[in-house]
């Protein structure tokens, strides 16, 4: 991981050196393209340049995506194509122009808060950590402190002073939850306790928590029922009795069958493509079939997603509504942001849940607690078993129902774990001997994420034998 790592960051600055020889732009100049933008589908999106690093960033909800300087008003975004900024007769940039069409600049006095591109921000003594224990919010969730916990304060230490000094970029939180109660929690850049943050496809875990409800309370009569039994009012195309066969346990194991592998370029149900497309129910069960129900395991985005619909016809709520009732008010959530609309119109919002870090703290200790909550069962104890064991292999890794089933070696010793992860470095990690959960949270969008690196070299270590 940390070679993959550090070899990136050196292809990204190897780019930026060789594009910089040819055009060198300073940060005063990069602050001319700030601003809010019009994007694709009626939604917008920011520009912003970094005092940090000297880059023009395009901003999307929370993800940033750099832009590469060729010469005067012409980038190259992470795909190589080009932004070509305009101007008017002023030479005040008015628009930029790409492959996919003209978008207007809406407003250039858009304000960009310091903390959004330090760590820390750190005044001129530097920066020496000191331990906070967690505050008790009365939020459901218990707090304490480092003691006999078995954590080892100099290596959190240490991780946190590499964290501010930029060693692990773009961590946004880290929050350890140990034998039940919240004892590490700390925050980064603009992010704090209150602040949602995009779970990306972590979200997949919530949806197999709300498909295992669903069962448990009646609605869908088992995970054995046919997926497409539940769309009588659609006509699919590349029928078969192959595909008729697709099962919601099928779906949650990712072995559907569906032509849609992330790991594969010429896998014709590509995650971009349904983004873009009308409706991602029938984008995703049009598809042709490559390989049998129950057979191979491949990431597929419109697994879920289909799942997602199933529940909403089976309760006759959306399916914010349904988690709303039966999962988040139990765990006392009550902040989020949840918009499933499987549709273009979540093209950048991928139909995600948004949540704070402690609410993902609470969703793994519900798992690691087998269901229960506070002394009350929100899921069943047989659906959680269910869904931590392993019915197939997607990506080299052993796989749940939505959920992964991996291992992190530190120095040696190998620990067991249960995630719910998405891109960027989002993580709920379930290590069931330590009784820990681990919560990270990032924006290494598209990009290698610290925070393995994180739990192997200065968490998980506290615990070798």
């Amino acid at each position: 991981m940390k070679k993959t790592y550090l070899l990136t960051i050196l292809i990204i600055a190897s780019f930026f050196c060789e594009a910089q020889e040819k055009y060198k732009v300073t940060y005063a100049q990069l602050q001319e393209y700030q601003g809010l933008y019009q994007y694709l589908n009626n939604t917008t999106l920011k520009i912003a340049a970094s005092p940090k690093d000297t880059i023009l960033y395009a901003i999307i909800n929370e993800s940033k995506y750099y832009f590469i300087p060729v010469k005067k008003d012409l980038f190259l975004d992470m795909t190589k194509d080009s932004i070509q900024f305009l101007r008017n007769k002023q030479s005040k940039i008015t628009a930029y122009r790409t492959n996919k069409g003209t978008f207007d600049l809406l407003d250039s006095r858009v304000e960009f808060p310091k903390e959004m591109w330090y760590p820390r921000l750190i005044n001129s003594n530097g920066y020496k950590y000191s331990y906070q224990q967690p505050t008790n919010d009365k939020d459901g969730l218990n707090t304490g402190n480092l003691d006999n916990t078995g954590l080892n304060k100099s290596l959190l230490n240490e991780m946190m002073q590499k964290t501010v000094d930029g060693k692990h970029p773009n961590v946004h939180s880290i929050l350890i939850v140990k034998d039940g109660k919240l004892v590490f929690e700390e925050y980064f850049y603009e992010h704090h306790k209150n602040k949602l943050h995009e779970l990306r496809s972590a979200t997949k875990s919530f949806i197999s928590a709300l498909t295992g409800i669903a069962i448990d309370k009646g609605f869908i009569k088992s995970k054995n029922e046919t997926a497409l039994s539940f769309f009588p009012e659609y006509s699919f195309a590349n029928n078969s009795n192959a595909k008729k066969r697709i099962t919601i346990e099928n779906l949650l194991t990712n072995q559907s069958g569906l032509d849609c592998d992330v790991s594969n370029p010429k896998s014709v149900g590509n995650e971009t493509t349904m983004n873009n497309s009308d409706d991602w129910i029938k984008f995703t069960l049009d598809l042709p079939m490559s390989d049998s129900t129950g057979g191979k395991g491949m990431y597929c985005s419109g697994n879920p997603i289909v799942l997602g619909r199933i529940i909403e016809k089976a309760t006759k709520q959306t399916l914010p509504e349904f988690a709303k009732q039966n999962l988040f008010n139990p765990l006392g959530i009550k902040n989020y942001v949840w918009n499933f609309k499987p549709d273009r119109s979540s093209v950048e919002t991928f139909c995600q849940v948004n949540l704070t870090s402690r609410d993902m703290a609470k969703f793994g200790l519900l798992y690691l607690d087998k269901g229960s909550w506070n002394g009350k069962q929100i899921i069943s104890k047989d659906w959680v078993n269910q869904s931590l064991k392993k019915y197939s292999i997607v990506q080299g890794v052993d796989y749940g129902y939505l959920w992964w089933n991996k291992y992190l070696d530190a120095n040696g010793i190998r620990y067991y774990t249960y995630a719910a992860q998405g891109n960027g470095g989002q993580k709920i990690y379930l290590f069931q001997e330590q009784n820990m959960v681990i919560v990270i949270t990032g924006g290494n969008y598209n990009s290698p994420s610290p925070s393995d690196e994180l739990i192997k070299k200065y968490i998980l270590p506290a615990f070798n034998k």
